[in-house]
């Protein structure tokens, strides 16, 4: 299991962040490695919301199906990962006052024996906290 976890601050309000954040289907337009989200359920939005999502990182490209286990309006929204790498993820906002808002992303995921499991999670971490930190950068800078 791969335990990942990135906090950056975001020159915006928590509502400013929310309102962008709550729309899954424009998540492609910050998230490097998300390709293509496709939903599954008739909701777009809050717990129960199931969507596909082709996720790309170099030459190796997944389909991750994931549900929406989470969701408080303004601070929260929570994902389970079904697909070759299994696992659990959360954005959390925090109000840091003075026009700013702090976002952790956190990500406990687990990857198939056959994708070298934990050596293949060990492997994976570095590049994930790479690339998810740019993911988070970009998201901030849609926002100014």
């Amino acid at each position: 299991m791969a335990t990942i976890s990135i906090s950056i601050t975001i020159n915006a309000t928590p509502s400013v962040v929310w309102e962008e954040m709550r729309h899954i289907d424009r998540h492609v337009n910050w998230m490097a490695d998300a390709v293509a989200i496709e939903f599954l359920s008739d909701q777009r939005e809050g717990v129960g919301t199931s969507f596909r999502c082709t996720t790309k990182i170099g030459p190796f490209t997944t389909v991750d199906v994931m549900d929406i286990t989470s969701w408080v309006d303004g601070s929260e929204m929570g994902v389970r990962h079904r697909g070759i790498v299994t696992g659990t993820g959360r954005f959390t906002l925090s109000d840091l006052g003075e026009n700013r808002t702090g976002i952790r992303w956190e990500e406990r995921l687990t990857f198939p024996w056959w994708g070298l499991g934990r050596f293949g999670a060990a492997v994976a971490k570095p590049v994930f906290l790479l690339l998810w930190r740019g993911n988070l950068r970009r998201f901030g800078r849609e926002l100014a």
